[in-house]
C-alpha cells in the first residue's frame, strides 16, 4: 500500500504523455505501453496527465494505478486537439471546490477574481478605473498583437486565428501548431486544477463550458510559452507538425517552470493556500496509509527531481 508521502508534488512531476495506437497495461514492475515498436516502461508515479489518443487501449489495472498516483487520464482526438472525456482528480477534499464556487457565484467576488487574473496577464499595468469590457478588449488586442509579432519574427504570413476541426488539414501550419500546443497546455492546467480539488468547469472569465476554468488558467501562460513555440515550429516545416509541437512543448514547459507555477498562480488569484494537503477526515476512501505525518498534522509531500517530460510518443526516454 502506498503512503501519501511517496507521491511526488504536482510541481515536481513530468508534464504529459501522449499515446496512440497501442495498449497501456500494468505489470509487476509498473506500467508498460505496447505498440508496434515493442514494449516501453512508463513512469507510473511521475506523470501529470496521460493523453489517450485514437487506437489506444488501457486496462482496468492501469487506470487504477494511475488514479492511485494522482495522474489525470484524458481521452482525446487525433493529435490531442479534442477532448472527449477525463478521469477525476487525486484529492478527496472539497474545500477548494466550495471556495471556488463561492467566488464564482458572487458577482462582486467573481469580478475581483477576474481583475486579479487580468493583472497577472498585464504585470505592471494599472487597470483601475477600467471596465470589464475595456480590460477584455485589452486582452484581445494583446493576444492578436502576440500572434502578429510572432509571425513577423518567423517570416510567416498571418491572416488570423482560424481553423475547422472537421477539416483540420485545411488550416494553416501556424493554426495547427497553435491548436496542438494549446491542447498540451490545457491538459497540464486541467491536471493541476483537479489534482488540487478545484472544478474545471467553474470559470470566471470563461463561463458556460466544462473546461472554462482550464481556459482561464491556461491564458496565464499561452502567450508566453505556446505562441512563440508554435510559430517557430510552423516556420521550420509542415511535416508532422502536431507531433513536433507536442515534443517541443514538454521542453518549453520545463524551461518555463510551468509545473511549479500552476497551483501557486491559481491560489494567488483565488486568495487561497497553494498547499494541497488533506486532513485525516478528508481521506476516507483513499487507498493510502497515514504514517509519517508532519508536525503540524499534515501529510508530508516528498519531492523527486523535476524534469521536462518522461517518455516520448515512440517510447524513447526523454532527457531531464
Amino acid at each position: 500500500m502506498r503512503t501519501l508521502h511517496e507521491l511526488p508534488r504536482f510541481g515536481d512531476r513530468w508534464s504529459y504523455l501522449y499515446l496512440e495506437m497501442g495498449t497501456l497495461d500494468q505489470t509487476a514492475a509498473g506500467l508498460v505501453y505496447r505498440n508496434k515498436n515493442g514494449d516501453r516502461d512508463v513512469p507510473i508515479n511521475q506523470l501529470c496527465v496521460v493523453l489517450l489518443g485514437p487506437g489506444t487501449t488501457i486496462t482496468h489495472a492501469a487506470v487504477k494505478a494511475l488514479a492511485q498516483n494522482n495522474c489525470l487520464l484524458a481521452w482525446v482526438g487525433q493529435d490531442g486537439v479534442r477532448l472527449y472525456a477525463h478521469s477525476t482528480g487525486g484529492t478527496f477534499s472539497a474545500r477548494r471546490l466550495l471556495w471556488q464556487a463561492r467566488l464564482a457565484s458572487d458577482d462582486k467576488e467573481r469580478l475581483a477574481v477576474i481583475y486579479r487574473m487580468y493583472q497577472k496577464r498585464f504585470p505592471g499595468s494599472d487597470l483601475s478605473g477600467k471596465s470589464l469590457e475595456q480590460v477584455r478588449g485589452m486582452e484581445g488586442m494583446r493576444v492578436r498583437a502576440a500572434y502578429t509579432q510572432a509571425a513577423k519574427e518567423c517570416g510567416l504570413e498571418w491572416r488570423g486565428r482560424n481553423y475547422d476541426q472537421d477539416d483540420w488539414c485545411q488550416a494553416t501550419p501556424a493554426n495547427r501548431a497553435l491548436s496542438a500546443g494549446n491542447a498540451c497546455l490545457y491538459g497540464i492546467c486541467h491536471a493541476g486544477i483537479v489534482s488540487a480539488g478545484y472544478s474545471a468547469a467553474l470559470g470566471f472569465i470563461h463561463t458556460g463550458k466544462m473546461l472554462s476554468f482550464v481556459y482561464d488558467v491556461a491564458d496565464f501562460y499561452k502567450v508566453e510559452v505556446v505562441v512563440p513555440l508554435a510559430f517557430r515550429l510552423a516556420a521550420a516545416g509542415t511535416d508532422d507538425i502536431e507531433r513536433r509541437v507536442r515534443l517541443a512543448c514538454r521542453q518549453a514547459f520545463h524551461e518555463a517552470r510551468l509545473m511549479e507555477r500552476i497551483l501557486p498562480d491559481i491560489a494567488e488569484v483565488l486568495h487561497v493556500s497553494d498547499e494541497p494537503g488533506e486532513s485525516p477526515g478528508e481521506l476516507e476512501g483513499r487507498a493510502v496509509a497515514l504514517a509519517d505525518r508532519a508536525g503540524d498534522g499534515r501529510v508530508r509531500g516528498e519531492s523527486q527531481p523535476a524534469g521536462p517530460g518522461g517518455v516520448m510518443e515512440d517510447g524513447a526516454p526523454e532527457g531531464g
